[in-house]
């Protein structure tokens, strides 16, 4: 089989479950680049922000992405982001050569995007709203014990990992080391790093090398076509 992922015929077809604003939207970009056929089963929100219930039926937890690969008699259902990525890149991606720094960076950056740089942004974003959910009179104590936190925990780490990242990519063009082009890495951090744009915890003027980068994954013609099928 070639390692050109465009040159290959897939006897599969992989069901994408997508919750919008989640990170299943990197699941389709990374099925983009391997051009490996897929579906799209769209979920929208509830009020509470939280994933509908019909999700429920697909995986236990309930969240997305979740994805149902169908392939050679074999039906596999898995969950969590992280996971997808590392199983879509193993079945189908081919073999990329990588030095012993390029790999140890694919796998730090792309636990990392998880375990470290999501949660903080998650946290900074749902801080108002827990607030906003108390009860009216609780509401001045909850935002000032909620303000506190973010002031003492959240604020000073995002700059602390923004700047890493900053430095990281102002010396390599993708997150692994040597790469000619994404790799697990790539994918787990591109809805992080969007999250920072979001959050204005980064500029353009403060983190150009994280803002080229946004802007270089955006221009792909994969991730052009991922939008197309998913959502802005």
């Amino acid at each position: 089989m070639t390692n050109d992922p465009s040159r290959r015929i897939f006897l599969t077809m992989i069901i994408v479950h997508h919750l919008n604003n989640s990170r299943a939207q990197r699941i389709l970009w990374l099925l983009e680049e391997l051009h490996v056929p897929y579906e799209v089963q769209k979920y929208q929100r509830m009020p509470n922000y939280k994933a509908p219930p019909s999700l429920l039926e697909i995986h236990p937890l309930g969240k997305s992405p979740v994805i149902e690969d169908s392939n050679e008699g074999e039906h596999i259902v898995l969950a969590e982001s992280s996971a997808i990525i590392m199983y879509l890149l193993q079945k189908y991606g081919g073999k990329q050569t990588l030095s012993s720094a390029g790999t140890l960076d694919d796998l730090y950056y792309t636990y990392y995007a998880e375990s470290t740089l999501r949660p903080l942004i998650v946290v900074r974003q749902r801080l108002s709203r827990f607030a906003d959910r108390a009860p009216w009179y609780l509401r001045p104590l909850f935002r000032y014990v909620l303000e506190a936190y973010r002031v003492m925990y959240v604020d000073p780490e995002l700059p602390r990992n923004s700047q890493m990242i900053q430095e990281h990519l102002s010396n390599n063009p993708w997150f692994a080391r040597g790469s000619d082009g994404p790799t697990a890495a790539d994918y787990a951090m591109i809805f992080g790093l969007e999250g920072l744009i979001v959050e204005r915890a980064i500029t353009p003027e403060s983190h150009p090398a994280i803002t080229r980068y946004i802007d270089k994954i955006h221009a792909r013609p994969a991730y052009r076509a991922a939008l197309k099928k998913g959502a802005e």
